[in-house]
């Protein structure tokens, strides 16, 4: 079980709970994407401006939200000596919100304190039920586990080698296979830097045409979620631009592609074209031969960006991306049983409670879906302790209340988690769920989870806020 001292705690705590508040972002860590830019904006909101190289009058503050009411609380309780939150105090807090008819016909929650790796409050803790997009929290700390935060997925380029198989269609018309390695988030700019050291090798070869493939072998199984066609999620494979949006939107529904390898391929070809390599004939599907050598490589940003980007913004199709890398790294077949193999192992082999959990995808959109709330409590917890700092990315990943991602339509100026509440939100029909940490009134960091169904999102969303903001005020404190 997590056992974490309390300097470290207070440490956490000050990192990740008042961070907003004293504008203190670049120390929280070398990650510097995501919702962090949310923070950078508030803290440079609180500087003052002044001297005649500055805008507006010198001496005053330019507007800005209002901290939240209880971080003056916070501040001073960060030296609070030995206090333990839990017993009667945070029952007599939590048990009335929890109950609350709002949350539908079934809930469960966790709170869970990480300095003394201990479950402070349970209703129904160890029930599996459908979580929604906090499954990604899961698919993060799987993924950063596997991968490392540094890893980056590539998308290449290669020649096959002269082969019978791989004869050219003329003698002055290469051969080119534009291989997909799982990146969603492939853009124009990384198809151009592909397409100008593509159009360099061949013409180094003496030809001025070209013959394009594109490989998509990499994924197996399905390539539609079993929700179907959804403008939440791209058809899964392991080459598409821009995650197959068709309205240049970047997070959010939109309407996908229907072939979104296609799509590239033919965008890689045109920018071929504008390079005065040809093409003779519209770009096909096929396997890259073995022996191929590499011409062009262009990676994704690192897997901590990744992490924080899908956390922040809810991003379906990047879950299921990292899902199926986590999957590639344990030597799986990278398809939605293989990520839910790997992915189950993985945290298993982290010491998480994995019985009764299933993952049937990496985003949560799939209702067989099971997390318990005691899982994503000890999830978060882990991503907290400073063995583990491979995973902080969940942590400044997780959508900051009232200011970024999925939060910055929730939390009214006035409410008391307002800035304090880091949690990632889930929702489907019928089911909402909420999941982060907090800074309590002492100053200790906790995790929660808090899971419903059976509700109706307008109602329910507001309850989950109310229960997370609670613990934002409450000290709840017994001797230690």
């Amino acid at each position: 079980m997590l056992q974490l001292k309390t300097w470290q705690v207070t440490a956490g705590s000050a990192v990740l709970g008042l961070v907003l508040a004293t504008g203190a972002v670049t120390a929280a860590g070398p990650w510097d994407s995501g919702q962090r830019k949310a923070e950078r904006a508030l803290a440079a909101a609180h500087e003052r401006p002044g001297g005649t190289h500055h805008a507006g009058n010198p001496g005053r503050r330019p507007a800005a939200p209002a901290p939240a009411p209880s971080a003056a609380a916070v501040l001073p309780a960060l030296a609070a000596p030995g206090a333990v939150p839990g017993g009667q105090g945070l029952a007599a807090r939590l048990d009335p919100l929890v109950r609350d008819p709002a949350l539908g016909s079934l809930r469960t929650a966790a709170v869970y304190d990480t300095a003394t790796g201990t479950r402070l409050y349970g209703e129904r803790p160890d029930r599996a039920m459908t979580p929604a997009s906090t499954t990604k929290i899961a698919t993060a700390v799987a993924a950063l586990s596997a991968l490392g935060p540094d890893h980056r997925i590539p998308t290449r380029v290669v020649l096959p080698p002269p082969t019978p198989e791989a004869a050219p269609v003329g003698r002055d018309v290469q051969r080119v296979v534009l291989v997909g390695g799982g990146d969603p988030t492939l853009g124009e700019a990384g198809l151009r830097v592909l397409a100008e050291r593509t159009a360099r090798a061949v013409s180094e070869r003496g030809a001025t045409r070209v013959a394009v493939t594109f490989d998509t072998s990499l994924y197996t199984g399905p390539v539609l979620h079993p929700i179907g066609r959804n403008p939440n999620i791209a058809p899964v494979v392991p080459l598409m631009t821009d995650e197959a949006r068709l309205d240049r939107s970047e997070h959010g529904p939109a309407e996908r592609s229907s072939d979104p390898a296609g799509d590239t391929a033919r965008a890689f070809a045109a920018l071929l074209n504008q390079r005065g390599i040809r093409t003779v004939s519209a770009p096909v599907p096929g396997t890259a031969p073995k022996g191929s050598v590499a011409v062009a490589t262009t990676h994704s940003r690192p897997v901590s960006a990744l992490v924080e980007r899908m956390l922040t913004n809810s991003d379906n199709d990047l879950a299921e991306a990292l899902a199926r890398q986590t999957a590639l790294a344990a030597h799986l077949p990278a398809s939605f049983d293989g990520a839910s193999q790997a992915m189950t192992a993985r945290l298993k082999q982290l010491g998480l409670p994995v019985a009764g959990a299933r993952f049937a995808d990496g985003s949560g959109l799939n209702r067989a879906d099971r997390l318990s709330a005691d899982l994503l409590t000890r999830l978060l917890a882990l991503a907290a302790d400073p063995d583990h700092p491979e995973l902080r990315p969940v942590l400044t990943g997780l959508p900051v209340a009232g200011f970024s991602g999925t939060l910055a339509d929730r939390y009214a100026p006035d409410t008391a988690g307002t800035g304090l509440v880091r949690a990632k939100t889930g929702t489907l029909t019928g089911v909402d769920t909420l999941a982060g940490t907090v800074v309590d009134a002492d100053g200790r960091l906790l995790t929660f989870a808090f899971l419903s169904s059976g509700t109706l999102s307008p109602v329910a969303r507001p309850a989950l806020d109310r229960l997370a903001s609670a613990l934002t005020t409450c000290g709840c404190t017994r001797a230690p």
